[in-house]
């Protein structure tokens, strides 16, 4: 997977940005605030339609204007791309090849990437939130029917907890609604759980032989799913609906009370643990950027088996942040295989003996120069 260019109108503070060619390494160079992680949001943006950095899409449009759009032309094994995402207060529009997409989800996969940027750390160490948020955009990419379930699950999230809340103190007939809900919520959750179990798996393989290479094979890290309602190793769909009915059933009486949903994919966790302790907790500082790393090599690999194609590496002013050694183990992994967009404030800070042959852009106040 290769993107041979990028162009960007009223994004953030690009006016107009035309930019090209691009290499197998690309340095996106300058001083902070100057647009730097804006261009690789964009990037991120056109492959997911959503931001790592907001949940408002009105953010990512420039002051004072009311449309953005980022375009990129995308070679895959396949054949040649053409990508497009508009953004307005309408919302959003995709389109492949000039033809336009009537889902995002027929949209999402056509152009693959991994972000590594220093919020990243959060996933070790953060709140079950932004582990859950990591699943649900990594799965997505690979598995767009993901997506589809997620989308519908969190509709009957909503319609079920606004019943919850209208519950209290009503009449057995009354709560009979819920019964629909619940079937609704368990229909498409089991789907949820089933692929986050599968994804993780596959992940415990490849972050765990990484980990160990980083570490000089001193440190071997585990994944443990979490899941509110199920055992971690089941993925029987008939058998995980059973056990979310059933858990729905039993505490019913404690969520009309609190008028809100207590057990489904939406109050999953993932744990993460090297040689034998959890790494949030116990785990130093190293230790936990160590593991943050490894899985975002490891979803290198993970999206490569899934696809057939390796995807575009996003490095957004991590390198500077690691010392040398976890540099040149960084640069090894995807030099020659992988296109990668690298930001960094000067040159100075990378070690640029394993960079030589980089495309070198230059970034001021909304404008690139190589």
């Amino acid at each position: 997977m290769f993107v041979k260019n990028v162009s960007l109108q009223h994004y953030r503070n690009y006016e107009q940005l035309q930019l090209e060619p691009f290499g197998d390494v690309n340095l996106i160079i300058g001083r902070n605030a100057q647009g730097k992680t804006n261009l690789m949001e964009a990037l991120f943006v056109l492959a997911l339609t959503k931001s790592h950095r907001t949940s408002k899409d009105k953010e990512l449009i420039a002051f004072e204007q009311t449309h953005a759009h980022v375009a990129a032309e995308v070679d895959r094994k396949y054949g040649a791309l053409k990508l497009e995402l508009s953004l307005s207060q309408q919302g959003k529009k995709a389109k492949i090849n000039g033809l336009e997409q009537r889902k995002l989800s027929d949209f999402i996969g056509s152009l693959n990437v991994v972000m590594f940027a220093p919020e990243d750390l959060e996933i070790v160490k953060g709140t079950p939130g932004v582990r859950r948020r990591f699943l649900d955009m990594e799965i997505g990419q690979v598995a767009p029917s993901y997506l589809f379930h997620l989308q519908q699950y969190q509709k009957v999230l909503v319609q079920r907890n606004n019943l919850l809340k209208q519950l209290w103190g009503k009449s057995g007939v009354e709560t009979a609604m819920l019964d629909i809900w619940n079937s609704q919520l368990a229909e498409h959750g089991v789907k949820i759980v089933k692929k986050r179990k599968q994804f993780i798996k596959k992940l415990q393989k490849w972050a765990e032989s990484i980990h160990q290479g980083i570490t000089n094979g001193l440190e071997e890290l585990s994944l443990h799913y979490l899941p509110s309602f199920a055992d971690a190793v089941e993925e029987d769909e008939a058998v995980l609906f059973e056990t979310f009915m059933i858990k729905l059933s039993q505490m019913k009486e404690q969520e009309i009370r609190r008028g809100m949903t207590l057990a489904g994919p939406h109050r999953d966790d993932l744990a993460f643990y090297i040689n034998g302790k959890e790494v949030q907790t116990y785990g130093s500082q190293g230790q936990q950027r160590t593991t943050a790393l490894s899985l975002k090599l490891a979803e290198i690999e993970l999206i490569q088996e899934e696809i057939g194609e390796y995807p575009v590496l996003l490095l957004d002013d991590v390198l500077s942040e690691l010392d040398p050694y976890r540099q040149t183990q960084l640069i090894e992994t995807f030099q020659s295989k992988v296109q990668t967009f690298i930001t960094a404030t000067g040159i100075e800070s990378l070690n640029t003996d394993k960079l030589k042959g980089a495309s070198i852009f230059h970034v001021h106040d909304g404008q690139v120069g190589s």
